[in-house]
């Protein structure tokens, strides 16, 4: 057993070892009205958080917002509609992907921020766009997307990733689109833009390679620090990039340019993301700083949980370190965070750090929360593919007419 595997056997048993000696991580909130869900039957508790979410905005395009309203394309409903294709994907429930076709259809498969728009934010409807071309082919429905990014190839900035969070909008955009249309010109700068986040953002490059970890922005880079000294690691953020790169690594058929890379970035990542792990399976706001505002937090612990349950099922994690983990932590969150009425609890509103979208508890709704029940769907959806042990090495690239 190498060193590295040493240290995450002895972090697993830890974690059992306090699970015996703390309160029961799988027992309900104290406050919680739960019924008796059962982990074990990840698609009830999907359709329930689903459904309640559907019968509370049954227009697909409605507008949303707090402060104020807005197209619902923006990223925090685009990334709602990519759990719910997931979900869609296992049930086979054809409302679900009508209510997906009908968003679509409501801006006319056009991105939040117009045509030009270069925010990886704006383009992240275009992974739901790809889905459901792919479903049913039809390339009106990524006309739009498409023009975006080739206007984004064919410039010469590679700069606009200057946040991590960007890695899970746009990259597999980028990945998808770029084996769609055979266009080696995507993927080559879709790797420039991945490599000037990782690598030059803020003058050093946002991944911090000794801790296999990423700070949100250049503001959180040394010598800014969370209040125990160590680097603040925001768990969303982190929680991005490695449900980005998962979704990247699905589409990037063996032999890729550059795809080596990218894997190596998430092994490296969930090793570091497993040391983090709290006992009870969650994920504290601040990863290196349990004291930072911190507590559970379900958005950062379902991207986590997501990739972590892709890798085991893709072969490139351990399946003895890391699928008692991953199944660990959906039980907590099923047990600890789902609401009687399919409502989250412990999500983090919007926010750039784990400071932000404040308090964080059970009982509190954040400013959306679409975007939550995304993450979470997407965790629950790749938990029921590791139960029902299906398994893949790489999918077949989408073809199109274009």
């Amino acid at each position: 057993m190498s060193r590295l595997d040493a240290v995450l056997v002895a972090t697993l048993l830890s974690i059992a070892a306090g699970a015996c000696t703390m309160t029961d991580p799988e027992a309900p909130h104290p406050s919680a009205p739960h019924t008796q869900l059962d982990p074990a039957d990840p698609v009830a508790v999907m359709n329930l958080v689903n459904e309640r979410f559907m019968a509370e905005w049954p227009s697909p395009g409605a507008e949303i917002g707090v402060k104020k309203r807005e197209p619902s394309n923006t990223w925090t409903r685009a990334v709602y509609i990519e759990g719910l294709l997931a979900l869609q994907d296992i049930t086979g429930d054809q409302r679900l992907q009508d209510y997906a076709l009908s968003w679509g259809e409501s801006h006319a498969w056009g991105l939040h921020g117009g045509q030009s728009t270069r925010l990886a934010d704006d383009q992240c409807a275009g992974q739901a766009y790809l889905e459901l071309h792919a479903r049913a082919p039809n390339v009106a429905r990524i006309d739009a997307v498409a023009a975006n990014v080739d206007a984004m190839v064919s410039s010469a900035a590679v700069d606009d990733w200057t946040w991590i969070d960007a890695i899970q909008m746009a990259m597999p955009v980028f990945a998808r689109l770029g084996v769609l249309t055979n266009s080696p010109q995507t993927l080559e700068k879709m790797n420039a833009l991945y490599t000037y986040t990782r690598d030059a953002a803020g003058g050093v490059g946002l991944y911090d390679r000794g801790q296999h970890l990423w700070f949100r922005d250049a503001t959180f880079l040394p010598p800014h620090a969370a209040p125990n000294g160590e680097g603040c690691f925001w768990s969303r953020g982190n929680g991005w990039v490695y449900a980005g790169l998962a979704r990247v690594l699905t589409f990037l058929p063996p032999g890729t340019p550059h795809r080596s890379e990218y894997q190596s970035d998430f092994v490296a990542m969930s090793e570091a993301l497993l040391r983090a792990r709290r006992a009870d399976g969650f994920w504290n706001p601040s990863l290196r700083d349990p004291t930072q505002f911190g507590g559970k937090e379900l958005t950062g612990t379902s991207l986590i949980v997501y990739g972590m349950a892709w890798g085991v099922r893709h072969g490139l994690l351990s399946r003895a370190l890391y699928e008692p983990a991953v199944r660990a932590s959906w039980r907590a969150m099923v047990k600890d965070a789902v609401h009687a009425d399919g409502v989250l609890g412990f999500v983090q509103g919007t926010a750039t750090g784990p400071s932000d979208g404040q308090p964080v508890a059970y009982d509190e709704r954040p400013n959306y929360d679409d975007f939550g029940v995304g993450c979470f769907l997407l965790a629950g959806s790749e938990i029921m593919n590791l139960q029902a042990g299906s398994s893949q090495t790489s999918p077949g690239p989408d073809t199109v007419g274009r």
